[in-house]
């Protein structure tokens, strides 16, 4: 008996989604060249098709709307929306893009590795942070961003940039700013990690929850296509992230404060997350740093979240009882 299935993702429309979408891709057709555990006596096909689906944040990217303003989850809802009707099998995600609330009717089937997580500089003249002259334009549409590397230079003007990657780093190579803030992930998926004059260190900038990695959501009921996608699983990218995102849930992932969280497998058995909390004039940065069990990711980053309050990020978050 023959099995055969047709299996559509769904992606946005970027050049740097379709080419994370491929990433996948090549890896599922890795992974898929023995049976599912689900049928160990069928020859199993496998067809793919992608979809592209035109998200929230696609439209107001294109409408000039500060990415800052939108709630996360923007480049997400729409995919998701399409996962619940039945019109795509599988959906590829940039982690941090993922609200830490998800539908139980979906579920992340399966994290890959993970790219660089770091931030770093686009800068017209190739030069570093510090060596930029005083007033220049740095283009970021990031808070967090923001707030940590006014702490450095704080003569320099941060300012709101939309657009996609390549847009981006065009609008550093025609004037419009002096140098952009962007994830070092997405220029090394476009092959622009040569655009790349400074990678900051995460004790200088600590990048969002989930940067650098992917996630491959489908529908929790679709067990076939769980133990299909299971090979794609890297355990320490998703304990890390699982742990970071932890942290993002317990401090309320939804605020607009500036908040920022890197896991790290250490060994093993050890994961450590490193935390932070500021406010967005960088008058105030509470960081964190806790260990725990790598099998208990979201105890850690419970824990971490503990432990930012108890310095006072309740202050920053707006909690109702500080």
């Amino acid at each position: 008996m023959t099995a055969t299935r047709t299996l559509i993702i769904g992606t946005r429309g970027s050049r740097l989604a379709q080419i994370q979408t491929d990433l996948v891709l090549r890896l599922l057709k890795h992974g898929a060249q023995s049976p599912p555990p689900a049928a160990p006596s069928s020859t199993w096909g496998l067809a793919f098709e992608v979809r592209t689906i035109r998200t929230l944040g696609d439209r107001t990217q294109a409408e000039g709307i500060p990415l800052a303003g939108l709630p996360r989850g923007v480049f997400v809802k729409d995919l998701e929306s399409a996962l619940l009707a039945g019109s795509i099998d599988l959906a590829v995600h940039s982690l941090k893009d993922m609200t830490t609330s998800i539908d139980p009717r979906l579920t992340i089937a399966a994290v890959p590795q993970r790219e660089d997580p770091r931030d770093v500089l686009v800068s017209r003249s190739r030069q570093a942070l510090r060596e930029l002259p005083a007033g220049a334009r740095i283009g970021t549409g990031s808070p967090r961003r923001a707030a940590q590397l006014r702490a450095v230079r704080a003569d320099l003007r941060f300012e709101s940039i939309r657009g996609n990657v390549d847009t981006r780093v065009h609008k550093v190579d025609n004037g419009e700013y002096d140098g952009a803030i962007l994830a070092a992930a997405g220029l090394a998926r476009l092959g622009l990690a040569g655009r790349i004059a400074e990678y900051f260190d995460p004790q200088v900038c600590l990048p969002d929850p989930g940067q650098g990695a992917l996630a491959v959501q489908v529908r929790a009921g679709d067990h076939e296509l769980i133990d299909l996608l299971a090979p794609l699983n890297h355990a320490p990218t998703r304990a890390a992230v699982t742990a970071e995102r932890a942290l993002l849930r317990e401090l309320g992932g939804g605020c607009k404060v500036p908040i920022g969280a890197l896991g790290q497998v250490d060994h093993e058995d050890e994961l450590i997350l490193h935390g932070l909390v500021a406010s967005p004039d960088s008058s105030e940065i509470i960081r964190c740093s806790a260990k725990g069990p790598v099998k208990e990711p979201e105890s850690l980053g419970a824990a971490c979240a503990q432990l930012l309050r108890q310095r006072g990020a309740g202050r920053l978050l707006g909690d109702a009882s500080v």
